[in-house]
């Protein structure tokens, strides 16, 4: 008897020195910039039909800023009362949804 109960210590004392400390994974932080494809223009180069659809569209709009990219799709930067926005559209004055 008294060797089962010497037996089962030793068996139970080395499960426990085999084990392991876990460390927690180290975990990398990436970072990732979207680039803007549009350039900013003069108002003045924006064209005559983004301007008319803009004021058909939004009357009380300020036009802040204007960029254009290699599609000639405009951005719009807007200010309407106290919110700020973005606009899309192409060359003919049609808006773009994204």
């Amino acid at each position: 008897m008294k060797k089962l109960i010497l037996s089962a210590a030793i068996i139970l004392g080395s499960f426990s020195a085999f084990a392991q400390q876990s460390t927690p994974p180290k975990s990398e932080v990436t970072t990732q910039t979207v680039q803007d494809p549009y350039t900013e223009i003069k108002m003045e180069e924006v064209p005559e039909a983004v301007k008319s659809a803009l004021i058909k569209a939004y009357p009380t709009a300020i036009l802040d800023k204007a960029f254009i990219n290699e599609k000639k799709e405009y951005k719009l930067q807007i200010t309407v009362g106290d919110k700020v926005g973005a606009l899309y559209a192409d060359a003919t004055g049609a808006w773009i949804k994204k």
